[in-house]
């Protein structure tokens, strides 16, 4: 639900939906219609991923409680079979709702950026995030966390070393499951 959009909106559907379900399970949900659902704040798009993961969910297809005993490359694959969930999404699940300690996503624009200002980088390629991602396990999510702080400018004097990319009138197109 919180998917490309800001955590304070992410926040404000959360507790309208749990105001008016109380405990958000697979049945409550496709107990709403869709209408139902979009009236939380959520669009027709993620309405229907959210209702299409709930009855696998509640079909038994798909075995939410099986991800805890799985690996991390493991969960990543199986969420990323629901609809709508690509690797990104699947990473921030992982992190936020199984806790899991070891989570550093390369797709995570913030993340990339916030790589690129301490460490003084133009550009993160994989093999640089990679040599990053080894020196912060097993502690990847703490270290997510702060380049997350670190993007938004929690530390005075650091500046993003990107290229700055040419203006030509056009707005650019945010493409792929990442952060904004």
């Amino acid at each position: 639900m919180g998917q490309q959009i800001s955590t304070k909106a992410h926040e404000t559907i959360w507790r309208k939906m749990t105001g008016a379900l109380g405990e958000v399970t697979p049945e409550k949900v496709l107990g709403l219609s869709p209408e139902e659902l979009q009236a939380f704040g959520i669009t027709f798009k993620k309405v229907d991923y959210i209702r299409s993961a709930a009855r696998k969910i509640a079909s038994g297809e798909f075995d939410i409680h099986a991800l805890r005993t799985m690996s991390d490359a493991e969960v990543c694959a199986k969420l990323s079979e629901l609809d709508g969930i690509g690797v990104w999404t699947a990473e921030m699940l992982m992190l936020h709702s199984l806790q899991r300690p070891d989570v550093l996503s390369f797709g995570d624009l913030a993340v990339q950026r916030g790589l690129r200002m301490l460490y003084h980088h133009r550009k993160i390629t994989r093999p640089l995030f990679e040599k990053y991602r080894r020196r912060y396990s097993p502690y990847g999510s703490v270290a997510c966390i702060y380049l997350w702080a670190v993007s938004a400018g929690a530390v005075e004097g650091l500046k993003d070393y990107a290229p700055k990319e040419k203006n030509d009138g056009r707005k650019r197109k945010n493409k792929g499951d990442s952060r904004p």
